[in-house]
């Protein structure tokens, strides 16, 4: 078969679990905690390990940000043999007491329009249960709290998520989104967790999405310095416990 076209990776490269960081240089971070870790490839936004944790043989990888490039991700992993898919990255919460906490979404609002180009928009964009508990799990073992409210994924982050000097010209109003989507319950907003809960679905791997959050509606407040540093840190932990957890409590049961 050959290399993939985009991520550079093969089939003998690449584990059955993923776990999926937008940030090329997260990666860095969790492949410290591999051992026997194999860099397979950066190419583009794509950097690719492959490692062990705890025994369990685990693929990290990055996709940048957005739906796009998460989707391209998604099709050359399951060409390589991917089962299990989980995205670790950071969101935008529309709850300020969940500022450093986690989000786990149940479910995604499909507003970003890649997974549409596989799928009528009445196909749900929701989590793997099995996957999705054994996250909670782990992040109360961490002394950290959890929401499993929905998500909602958009295209635009200067269009829709954050008042830019171009949205301020033109009278664009992010704080209507905002409104918007707290009326509908939602927890969290992102740009990739949607498309990769339909398209990993679609494929029949288990998919989930770990998020932190990072920052507020409009970046009103945020986590920074040390306290982020520290945080994401434990995102990556609690992102390599939850996949080992996974296959000896779910898997091997």
């Amino acid at each position: 078969m050959g290399k993939s076209l985009y991520l550079k990776c093969e089939t003998e490269d690449i584990a059955k679990y993923v776990i999926f960081s937008g940030d090329p240089w997260r990666v860095n971070i969790i492949k410290k905690h591999l051992d026997d870790v194999k860099h397979i490839a950066f190419a583009r936004e794509y950097n690719t390990y492959t490692g062990f944790y705890k025994g369990v043989k685990i693929t990290i990888s990055s996709t940048g940000i957005g739906a796009p490039s998460a989707a391209i991700a998604m099709e050359e992993m399951y060409q390589c043999g991917m089962e299990v898919a989980l995205r670790m990255g950071t969101v935008m919460s529309l709850k300020d007491e969940l500022l450093g906490e986690y989000i786990v979404p149940i479910g995604s609002i499909r507003e970003e329009s890649t997974s549409k180009t596989y799928v009528q928009e009445t196909y749900p964009a929701i989590a793997d249960f099995h996957l999705l508990e054994t996250i909670n799990k782990t992040i109360l073992e961490f002394g950290a709290k959890v929401d499993n409210g929905l998500n909602a994924t958009l295209d635009g982050f200067y269009s829709q998520m954050h008042m830019s000097k171009l949205a301020q010209e033109r009278n664009t109003d992010v704080f209507a989104i905002f409104e918007k989507y707290k009326k509908l319950g939602v927890s969290g907003i992102d740009m990739e967790s949607a498309c990769m809960m339909v398209v990993g679905r679609l494929m029949n791997v288990k998919t989930a999405s770990l998020t932190l959050v990072t920052v507020l509606e409009n970046l009103k407040d945020s986590l920074s310095g040390k306290i982020r540093e520290d945080k994401e840190e434990e995102l990556c932990k609690i992102a390599l416990e939850s996949i080992y957890k996974y296959e000896k409590e779910v898997i091997k049961k």
